[in-house]
């Protein structure tokens, strides 16, 4: 099913390649700007690799490295050259990408945000990272929901970054927005390769989806980014898998027509539609109802766990005590040539 890594591509498939890269440091709008070229060029050699190639990924911090750095003169804005030169690295390549930003909130902390671009220079997808990882990362919670896109040969991709792919209700919620293949880029390093590979394989098996994920790879002299560029089969196994070799581009050719299959006639493990039809051979439909406690606790405010928390903020890594409250969900105009698909950018959760 991985066609060789995409070297022969069937009609229905979808080669994408995920970029291991090293993990840069950037300090100054300078090295923003010589990180923004280098990303670009591997583009071009990702172009250069596989000529079948549909879609390049690169990983969370890809343009930041993993300082932590909140200072606005190295933030992005989707406007700004970081953004416009992927645009234009996508059209001279003929090839979709997909890039991460932290990007310039002028109403707090930066959002850690991802971007897929089509081969026009088109943004089709922008998201903001809803969970950001606490107490170490000091971005602002994302408020855009979990959006999809129309990708390559009329797939359906959606992003989640990072920490949210440890949340189950996050690839979830990406199928059931239709994402035929769900996106995980990161910047983990080797504590957590174990949950990273587990949660890769779950959030495919159970939402019977492709996840194709890529972290960060090698040193920047504090940390070790592990790379680990993996693709899952919807059936939870392991298709491909990268090591810890920095820049190494890791491919595979994905079948979305082989999920839509899937999730039309199995009835054995198919977990999303049963989710809510719950033991059909007994009860007509199955039992359309919510049973979980803690869904009903979340949607009416009053969610709390049966044990005390003590780690509430980010002071111990550093960061101020927060006094701002959360201003809750928000709508984003569509970026012009932009196609939305149902519960796509624009849309508020």
């Amino acid at each position: 099913m991985s066609g060789l890594g995409g070297l022969n591509k069937s009609k229905h498939g979808v080669v994408m390649g995920l970029v291991q890269l090293q993990l840069p440091v950037v300090k100054t709008p300078a090295d923003l700007a010589a990180q923004t070229q280098r990303i670009c060029a591997l583009v071009a050699k990702a172009r250069r690799n596989l000529g079948t190639m549909d879609l390049v990924v690169f990983p969370e911090y890809a343009l930041h490295g993993l300082s932590m750095d909140t200072d606005p003169a190295i933030m992005c804005s989707l406007d700004g050259p970081e953004v416009a030169a992927f645009k234009q690295a996508c059209i001279d390549n003929h090839i979709w990408g997909c890039f991460s930003i932290m990007e310039f909130n002028p109403n707090g902390n930066p959002y850690n945000s991802g971007l897929i671009i089509d081969d026009t220079g088109s943004i089709r997808l922008y998201y903001r990272k809803l969970h950001p990882w606490v107490p170490v990362e000091p971005w602002e919670p994302g408020n855009l929901g979990v959006p999809v896109c129309e990708g390559p040969n009329g797939c359906t991709l959606s992003l989640i970054i990072c920490h949210d792919g440890m949340f189950p209700e996050m690839a979830r919620e990406a199928a059931y927005k239709g994402a035929e293949i769900i996106i995980r880029t990161a910047g983990y390093t080797a504590p957590i390769r174990h949950a990273w590979q587990i949660t890769n394989q779950a959030n495919a098996f159970t939402n019977l989806a492709y996840t194709a994920s890529v972290c960060m790879c090698g040193s920047d002299g504090s940390f070790d980014s592990m790379g680990e560029g993996m693709f899952c089969n919807f059936d939870g196994t392991m298709l491909v898998q990268g090591g810890g070799r920095a820049d190494e581009i890791i491919t595979a050719e994905l079948r979305p027509d082989l999920v839509r299959e899937a999730r039309t006639g199995w009835g054995v493990e198919n977990n999303i539609y049963q989710f809510y039809h719950r033991g059909y051979v007994a009860v007509q439909g199955g039992a359309q109802d919510c049973p979980y406690t803690y869904m009903h606790d979340m949607a009416a405010g009053r969610y709390q766990l049966p044990w005390k928390v003590e780690v509430t903020d980010g002071t111990p890594c550093g960061f101020a005590t927060p006094t701002r409250s959360y201003r809750g969900p928000e709508t984003h105009p569509l970026v012009p040539g932009a196609v939305a698909a149902a519960g796509s950018i624009g849309t508020s959760e």
